[in-house]
């Protein structure tokens, strides 16, 4: 299977991205870094990188916080913006990370043994099964990296988290997006558009941004299907909060794909440390599959990737179960708050399995998203994701999610 993945080589074109990333950057409130013409549209630019390259816009980095506020004239602003833990890190890695400080002038431990050792024994999988990644998006990274030729095809349910297209373009691969329905995942959609260019099929469960999910039951239905030379990235950035008590007992329970890994030659599952531990700064990631895959990957991974304060706050973060408890109850309850506020001014928003949700506004995300911004609450506008009425917020503590709702109603007029 892995030597049909990797061998295999077409030459397709078919969708243009830059426009959607170029609206994801504007949403945020960068202005996107000017093309350079310089040398011309015949320049030596033009000869030295391929046109997956050109087509992309750069992600410039944002401005501090503070910084934001010194230009809008406002203090104490809130971001429900990025899906963050808004408890902030787990105490037992801020711990861990104290206690390594003094190791610095040493490389990483490149093999991450006791984060893999912590995180075997946790998972119930080998060792060999896991691969460390700078934020599961370097995970994302190697594996089309790894599988993925250039003029090959990756396939994604769209909106989604929108890395894999900017990877894959990277890469000179093309993307095929399949819309949502109703805005989930259809799976027997996705199949129907696989392709025999097609090398990887990305799919987040719960999907980014609409917290909606498949079941395990269908997903195993949707792998008897996909060919084995074929490789399923199934991301769990969110399958923690999937699972809340109380979240969601009319619906049917969502459970990981790692029961899947070992019956499956191709199916490569993908996790991070940043939304249930508190740990996005670190970025530190990991994926599960099975060993031969993950021993492709390695070969292409860089050496020392996971840094050495990423792993030893990980590694510490998985016995923080106080953490974990606190941080899944305060978004049960936030959660809770939220829709029943939300109700009351008659606004539309969608079901989640996961921190976030959308919420459908009369005057339109990007619109929302500024008169927001200058009441100093920071929301995610959606216009980027190809669903312009909408922005996602994230659960907050529960002072940021009542600010959140009192400066709703007064943009909105309600």
């Amino acid at each position: 299977m892995l030597e049909k993945i990797i061998d295999s080589t077409t030459q397709v074109k078919r969708y243009n991205w830059k426009q959607t990333l170029l609206y994801f950057v504007e949403s945020l409130g960068y202005k996107p870094i000017a093309k350079n013409n310089s040398q011309g549209e015949n320049g030596f630019m033009n000869k030295l990188i391929h046109q997956g390259i050109e087509e992309l816009v750069p992600y410039p980095p944002g401005k501090p916080i503070e910084e934001l506020e010194r230009e809008l004239g406002i203090k104490g602003s809130i971001k429900l913006a990025s899906n963050e833990n808004p408890l902030g890190p787990s105490p037992k890695a801020l711990e861990a990370i104290r206690a390594r400080l003094s190791t610095l002038h040493r490389y990483p431990d490149g093999s991450g043994y006791y984060l893999k050792e912590k995180l075997s024994q946790k998972l119930g999988v080998n060792p060999e099964q896991l691969i460390l990644g700078n934020g599961s998006n370097e995970i994302i990274e190697l594996s089309v990296r790894t599988f993925l030729l250039p003029g090959e095809e990756a396939l994604q349910a769209f909106p989604t988290f929108l890395v894999y297209e900017k990877v894959v373009k990277a890469a000179g691969g093309t993307m095929i997006s399949v819309p949502l329905q109703d805005l989930s995942v259809n799976l027997e959609r996705v199949l129907e558009s696989l392709t025999e260019k097609v090398k990887i099929i990305f799919l987040c469960n719960p999907n980014n941004p609409t917290g909606s999910a498949f079941t395990l039951d269908q997903l195993q239905w949707f792998m008897d299907q996909v060919p084995k030379n074929v490789l399923v990235l199934v991301d769990e950035a969110y399958i923690e909060f999937s699972t809340i008590p109380g979240q969601h007992t009319a619906e049917p329970p969502i459970k990981s794909a790692l029961g899947l890994v070992n019956r499956n030659e191709n199916l490569l599952v993908l996790r991070t440390f940043s939304k249930l531990y508190g740990l996005a700064g670190l970025r530190i990631g990991y994926g599960i599959g099975p060993s031969t895959l993950v021993d492709y990957m390695n070969r292409v991974r860089q050496p020392f990737n996971a840094n050495t304060l990423a792993q030893a706050a990980a590694t510490a973060a998985l016995d923080d179960d106080e953490f974990v408890a606190q941080t899944l109850s305060l978004t049960r309850e936030g959660l809770s708050f939220l829709k029943g506020e939300l109700d009351k001014m008659g606004l539309e928003h969608f079901p989640t399995r996961a921190n976030f949700f959308l919420i459908k506004t009369p005057i339109g995300g990007r619109e929302t998203y500024e008169r927001m911004l200058r009441k100093g609450v920071i929301v995610r506008s959606m216009e980027s994701f190809g669903l312009p009425e909408f922005i996602r917020i994230s659960v907050g503590l529960p002072n940021e999610n009542q600010r959140f709702i009192q400066a709703l109603r007064e943009v909105l007029g309600l």
